[in-house]
C-alpha cells in the first residue's frame, strides 16, 4: 500500500511516495536524484521521536507511518559530522500586521 513521507529541510519540503517495506537506503536514494547529494552525505531523522533512521530498516521496522515528517541533514565538508536540524516551521513565516493583533498573516 503506497504512502508518502515529508522530508524536511530548512524551508523545503520533499513529498515522498514510498511503501512501507522500503529501506531508508531506498528512501535517500530517491532523494539523491532530488537533491544531488550522495546517500552517504544524508541522514534521515524521524521528527516525532528524535530517532536517526538506519539505513538497513525499513520504514515499518522503524515505525514511519504515512505522512510522517523526517528531518534531512547533510554531511558537512570540513569534517564528519552531520549539520544540526534546521526545519522552519509555516508560522515563522507569518508576523502580525498589527502589534496588538492576535492575528496572523
Amino acid at each position: 500500500m503506497a504512502m508518502y513521507i515529508r522530508v524536511k529541510r530548512s524551508r523545503t519540503t520533499y513529498f515522498i511516495q514510498c511503501e512501507p517495506t522500503e529501506t531508508i537506503l531506498q528512501i535517500k536514494e530517491k532523494l539523491r536524484v532530488l537533491i544531488d547529494q550522495p546517500v552517504n552525505d544524508q541522514r534521515l531523522i524521524l521528527l516525532e521521536t528524535r530517532e536517526v533512521l538506519d539505513d538497513t530498516k525499513s520504514l515499518a521496522d522503524q515505525k514511519v507511518e504515512n505522512d510522517a515528517v523526517v528531518a534531512l541533514t547533510l554531511k558537512q565538508d570540513d569534517n564528519n559530522e552531520f549539520e544540526d536540524v534546521n526545519v522552519v516551521r509555516p508560522d515563522d513565516f507569518y508576523q502580525s500586521r498589527d502589534p496588538d493583533s492576535s492575528t496572523n498573516w
